[in-house]
């Protein structure tokens, strides 16, 4: 298991299959108070609508409810940038690639002292998913 950063987020590579590894994922979120409210399939929807073939891929829009309420209190706009996405993918090599948003990036494009504390606690809460995914925790 590696864990790298990118622009975008944290990843870690899992040395699982994709059904145990969104488990693990789904369990990590739920123990620091992220639910999630979206769910895409990518993979069943490029079946249906374009009849291709794709590798397991599902994109989890994760919530935090209390951070979500803290940041559209202080400003409303910033529903466009929620929920945070967290995505789990099978690799060509067996691995499961998991990748979360950070959510300091994404809501540092709105300078706005009240969002930066929130990113920060959500950010903090998200890098403790990574931990747990590690088996850090």
């Amino acid at each position: 298991m590696t864990i790298t950063k990118q622009a975008l987020g944290m990843t870690v590579h899992l040395d699982t299959d994709f059904d145990t590894a969104e488990a693990q994922v789904r369990s990590a979120l739920m123990a620091e108070g992220f639910g999630i409210l979206t769910e895409i399939d990518v993979k069943a929807t490029f079946k249906k609508k374009l009849d291709a073939d794709f590798r397991p891929y599902k994109i989890l829009g994760a919530c935090n409810p209390p951070l979500a309420y803290r940041s559209l209190s202080a400003v409303p706009e910033v529903g466009m940038l929620l929920p945070c996405n967290v995505v789990v993918s099978q690799e060509e090599n067996g691995r499961t690639l998991v990748s979360i948003i950070d959510p300091e990036m994404m809501l540092g494009v709105i300078d706005d002292p009240a969002l930066a504390e929130v990113a920060c606690d959500a950010k903090e809460r998200l890098q403790r998913v990574v931990e747990e995914l590690k088996g850090e925790r």
